[in-house]
């Protein structure tokens, strides 16, 4: 029966089911399995939504928030293309987390500590940083309302929306949308209920991942994040990244601060050139194979 290779990994338990549609032995297999590997994934040359949305499935399926496609790079300078699918099947832009995942992968199988990772926003830096985390060159943070996108004009710093005790949050681009409310306790707020109405909310036709951070210090602020096609989940990385950009936008943090999210923390920084580098941790938790019956 035919089968497909996969590696389940996280980055601060926002977990992926990585699948390597480039026609080799696939990420995480080891020597013996290639020409298996090789046989099964290289007759896989995409999922639809509904496979995605079956592998991502924690009862059913792996688990995972989501599922993660390598495919042979288009750009020169790029070593492995990514794509991205959500756990409700759906095709998103960018994955900080998953990003660290997939350069881990690829420094693993190149034996280099620097690699391009290309995705439809653009060419990822990645390296291995001296402790063993992976930073990674996340691009430029955008902040016009057309970038966000937003639905009308308006001063991306105060968009200007409220939901129960959420109010006035920060619109960033990092790649996807990101709408951060600032609050007391983020502890406080109830993710879970308010999350879904305001990333399907009218003024982001695109929808948006919502997040609530408190400032601790200019150096340290707590986030949560609720997820856009995914719902809650322990960190997000580009969350953690727009966070820290709308927060020194508001001058609230320093251009470089620790953001602790629910499942660990991460490095942020953004760039004097616009860019924001985000360092962390990606960890593998296992690999194995797909029966095809998952696949339909």
């Amino acid at each position: 029966m035919q089968t497909t290779a996969f590696t389940k990994m996280h980055g601060l338990g926002n977990d992926f089911a990585v699948i390597d549609l480039r026609g080799g032995a696939g990420v995480g297999a080891s020597a013996k399995d290639a020409a298996g590997a090789a046989g099964a994934n290289g007759a896989l040359a995409d999922i639809t939504d509904a496979q995605a949305k079956a592998i991502a499935d924690r009862r059913t399926g792996v688990g995972c928030d989501q599922v993660i496609l390598l495919e042979r790079p288009r750009a020169k300078l790029a070593d492995v293309y990514m794509r991205i699918r959500n756990a409700d099947g759906s095709e998103v832009e960018a994955c900080g987390n998953g990003a660290r995942c997939v350069a881990a992968l690829v420094m693993a199988e190149t034996g280099r500590n620097h690699v391009v990772i290309e995705s439809v926003v653009g060419l990822l830096d990645a390296e291995a940083a001296p402790d063993g985390r992976i930073s990674v060159d996340m691009g430029e943070a955008r902040l016009d309302w057309r970038e966000i996108p937003v639905a009308k004009p308006l001063d991306t710093l105060h968009l200007g929306i409220e939901l129960g005790p959420l109010s006035d949050p920060v619109g960033v681009n990092i790649g996807n949308p990101h709408a951060v409310f600032f609050v007391p306790d983020a502890e406080a707020i109830d993710v879970a209920a308010l999350g879904p109405v305001l990333e399907r909310h009218p003024l982001f036709p695109e929808k948006a991942n919502i997040e609530v951070a408190t400032v601790l210090s200019p150096t340290l602020i707590r986030m949560r994040v609720w997820e856009r096609g995914v719902g809650i989940t322990r960190a997000c990385g580009t969350g953690a990244c727009a966070t820290l950009v709308a927060a020194h936008r508001r001058k609230l943090a320093a251009r470089k601060a620790t953001v602790r999210l629910d499942g660990g923390e991460l490095e942020i920084e953004w760039l004097p050139d616009g860019h924001v580098r985000m360092t962390g941790p990606a960890t593998t938790s296992f690999t194995g194979r797909l029966d095809a019956s998952l696949l339909g």
